[in-house]
Parts: structure tokens; C-alpha cells; sequence
């Protein structure tokens, strides 16, 4: 049976992560042109402000030279507000401007940011700025810039809220996705639960409503339609299978006792007591053919499932042999059971001993003299295994998925009696317990040919039997 999905697994929740990533990608792409094209702007009227300056300064030097320029930027420094000057020679002694040093940088004439310091209420603030460097005739330089230190920090605020905010987007969306995904996850367990339920023969579930209207209940609507037509299909041909398989059976049953009947009175010897007793055979073979019909479709039907309990493979396995030694002994042929820990499962007795019985009949009957038929049982990391092995002809691989159908029977087994419903029943049988009938070559010690037929049980099957310990294959 195929495991639950774990939340992170569902449809849900992966469609609102990527929803989410697909958001949050969107929103810093469009956060970082944001932040991009208005510090363009800034830094463009910041440029046309410092430019501006620069043209007056350069006016003032045309008309009154170096001692005209010197008045000039210490007049505008009185007036400092967001501007920054400063007038040096080639070592950077300061001959005018509103800065205490010549800042650190070394490029001339681009438009350059730099750190300075200015005193506010007696302290000295570190700001920041941005501005242009010119020569002047005669080894002087011209320092024009203005103070963008309230948009740097801006944008160091913008910088680091950014990658939080992404963070935050991609955590609230993953929870939300979480929390969709659950719903869903919880809506979607109560139609597969219920469809477990139904599988395991209780027609009569249906899925739960809670109410809203939305597509869940739409659907869980429908499914409920079609299981109510499904169950009445099936109570109906379950009706006319039982009808007819009894009607015919006892019918059968009474033609039998009469022809036995009729077997007691003529003589043994005689030809008619022949065919009488050759019709007897064939009576039998159409009881037995009814009575696995009936068997078949209880055990897809799940009728029988009050019948499960704790049980030992192993006991079964030797039941089974006890029951076919004669028959074996008559064909000459080597029925042994193989000795190994208790293997407990839950599971039908008279089931799982009517498989196997089906199992072992089959491989007696198509091994010739002198072979050998194995019973097994083996406890593995996938669970319990309840094998038999032959010596025979085997199947051919391509013959081994149709050969489990009702009423298939291959070429080679044409002349030998049957009614090519002994392996369809322990198909069912396996499928009733959640089991698996696997059908392989036999590879066992000096074994040349034949076939091994394995029912494995599921983990989940297994059960610790009264005073004993399962073990697995490895211990």
C-alpha cells in the first residue's frame, strides 16, 4: 500500500512555494529598481546642484582671479547649509572652506563621495558627501560637494531591510503554504481513508461532507454517487452469483448421491458402473469448480474478514504437507517442509491453508517422478515469505501475469485435470490479506528447472505469536 504523504509532498504545498518564490523574486527585483532609479535621481539633482556651483565659482575666478574665488567660497561657507567647500594649495594647506582637512580621495575632475567631519552642537559628526575636484591655475585645487549624508543612510537602511524582507516573505509564505497544504492534506485523508476502507471490502463507507460547497465536497459528492451505484452493482451480482452457484449446486450435489445411489445397485464389473462412476468424477470437477467461484468472490468481496486472526505459517506449511503426502507419495514424488523460525501473521487460516493447498497441488501434479516440492517459510526484511518450490517445468516468464486469471490454463497443462481457477484463488487469497503472489524461477541447490511460487506477506501483516520472538532474516 502506497504511504501517506508527508505536508512538505503535497500539491498544495508546493504550488504556494513556488507561488512564494516566484513573489519574492518579483518583489526584490522590483524593490532593487526602486531603490536603483531613485538613487539615480538623487545623485542626478545632487550633480546639477554641485555643477551649478561650480559655474558660479568659475565666473568669480574669470572676473577676480584666485583672491576673488578665495572671497567667494569663504562668503558661501558662512552659509553653509548642505554644501561643502574647500580651496587648498598642492600640499593641502586650507586656504577657504567649511572642512578642518583635505578628505581622503585622489581622483580629479568625476564626480567622487567621500567621508568628512563637522562640528554639530561642539561634537565632531562624521557625514557623508558628494562632489567634484578641479584644478586651479597655480597648483590649487577646488573641492565643490554637497552633503548626501541623510540619503546614505537611507539607502544602508534600504540595503539591509531588503534581504530581511525577502527572508520574511519566503517564511510567512512557507507557513501559509504549510497551512494550505495540511487542509488539503486533511480533506484529501478522509477520501483515501475511506477508499482504504472500501478496498478492504466495506462498501458501505462514503466519503465525508463538511459542508462548504467548495470542489471537495463537489467531489466527495460524486465519489459518494458513484460508490451508491457501485454498491448496488455489486449486492446485485453478488445476489445473482450466490443465487445461481447455490441453485445449481444443489442440483449437482442430489445428481451425485443419486448416481452413487446407482453405482451401489449395478454390479462393479459391469460397463454401466463405469460411466456412472466417470460421471461421478465429472459431477466433482463442477462442485469444485462452483465452490472456488464462491471462494473467489468472497474473498475479493471481503466477507470473511471477521475470520483474521494470529497464526503460524510454518503450522500451516506442515498441515498442508501432511494432507498431500499420499498424493505425493502416489506420484513419486519428494514433498518436504522446510524447518525455521515461527512465522506469525495475521490472516484466514482456512484461507491462506486453501492457497497454499492450491500451491503444493499444483506443483505435485506437474512434477514428474523422482522431483521434488518444497515448502518454505522465511521471515525477511520485507516481511514473511510462504514459498513453494518444485522441480517441474516451470512457466514461461511471458505466461506468468495472465496465468493467475480465472479460468487460464497454458498448453502444457491442457491434458492434466483443472479448472485454471487453483492460482486466481490464491491471487485473491493474497490480494485479501494485502500480500503478494510472485511467481519465479526456482534457483535452489541442484535444483535444473521448476518454478517457486511465493506468497509475501507485508511488514505490516506480521504478528508476535505467544511466547515467541520474531527475528528477522539477518538475525
Amino acid at each position: 500500500m502506497r504511504t501517506k504523504p508527508s505536508l512538505y509532498q503535497t500539491q498544495a504545498f508546493r504550488i504556494v512555494l513556488v507561488y512564494v518564490l516566484l513573489f519574492a523574486v518579483s518583489v526584490s527585483a522590483l524593490l532593487f529598481f526602486t531603490y536603483w532609479n531613485t538613487r539615480r535621481t538623487l545623485d542626478d539633482q545632487t550633480d546639477q546642484i554641485i555643477e551649478a556651483e561650480i559655474t558660479g565659482l568659475r565666473e568669480e575666478y574669470q572676473h577676480f582671479g584666485l583672491p576673488g574665488l578665495v572671497e567667494t567660497v569663504r562668503a558661501r561657507t558662512l552659509h553653509q547649509g548642505q554644501a561643502v567647500y574647500m580651496l587648498s594649495d598642492n600640499r593641502h594647506h586650507v586656504l577657504a572652506g567649511n572642512l578642518a582637512f583635505w578628505p581622503q580621495v585622489s581622483e580629479m575632475g568625476d564626480v567622487i563621495e567621500f567621508d568628512y567631519e563637522r562640528p554639530v552642537d561642539s561634537k565632531l559628526e562624521a557625514r557623508r558627501a558628494r562632489g567634484r575636484i578641479l584644478l586651479v591655475p597655480g597648483d590649487f585645487m577646488l573641492l565643490v560637494a554637497q552633503d548626501v549624508h541623510d540619503r546614505y543612510l537611507t539607502e544602508r537602511m534600504f540595503t539591509t531591510t531588503l534581504p530581511w524582507t525577502v527572508l520574511l516573505i519566503l517564511v510567512l509564505g512557507t507557513a501559509g503554504g504549510a497551512l494550505i497544504g495540511r487542509n488539503m492534506l486533511r480533506r484529501l485523508d478522509a477520501i483515501n481513508r475511506t477508499s482504504g476502507e472500501i478496498i478492504a471490502g466495506d462498501l458501505t463507507r462514503r466519503v465525508p461532507l463538511t459542508g462548504s460547497g467548495d470542489e471537495f465536497d463537489a467531489l466527495s459528492e460524486n465519489l459518494n454517487r458513484m460508490l451508491d451505484r457501485i454498491e448496488r452493482l455489486m449486492k446485485g451480482m453478488r445476489e445473482v452469483t450466490d443465487s445461481v452457484a447455490h441453485d445449481l449446486r444443489t442440483p449437482l450435489n442430489r445428481l451425485r448421491n443419486r448416481l452413487e445411489e446407482s453405482v451401489a445397485r449395478l454390479n462393479a464389473n459391469g460397463s454401466q458402473a463405469g460411466e456412472i462412476e466417470r460421471a461421478i468424477t465429472e459431477t466433482d470437477q463442477l462442485i469444485a469448480t462452483f465452490n472456488a467461484l464462491l471462494l473467489i468472490a468472497e474473498t475479493d468481496a471481503g466477507t470473511t474478514r471477521a475470520a483474521m486472526s494470529p497464526l503460524d505459517l510454518g503450522e500451516v506449511a506442515a498441515d498442508v504437507a501432511e494432507l498431500y503426502e499420499p498424493f505425493a507419495e502416489e506420484k513419486k514424488v519428494s514433498l518436504a517442509v522446510a524447518s525455521g523460525p515461527p512465522a506469525g501473521v495475521e490472516g484466514n487460516r482456512s484461507l491462506i491453508a486453501q492457497a497454499l493447498a492450491n500451491l503444493v497441488d499444483n506443483a505435485i501434479k506437474y512434477t514428474p517422478a523422482g522431483g521434488k516440492v518444497r515448502i518454505c517459510t522465511a521471515i525477511t526484511g520485507e516481511g514473511v515469505d510462504l514459498s513453494v518450490s518444485d522441480t517441474g517445468p516451470g512457466i514461461a516468464l511471458a505466461d506468468r501475469l495472465r496465468v493467475v486469471e480465472r479460468f487460464v490454463r497454458l498448453e502444457a497443462s491442457r491434458s492434466s485435470p483443472g479448472t485454471g481457477l487453483g492460482l486466481s484463488l490464491v491471487a485473491a487469497v493474497a490480494h485479501y490479506h494485502k500480500a503478494e503472489l510472485v511467481l519465479e524461477d526456482n534457483v535452489s541447490s541442484g535444483a535444473p528447472s521448476g518454478l517457486t511460487a511465493v506468497l509475501r506477506f507485508p511488514k505490516t501483516a506480521m504478528r508476535v505469536l505467544p511466547g515467541v520472538t520474531l527475528k528477522s532474516a539477518a538475525e
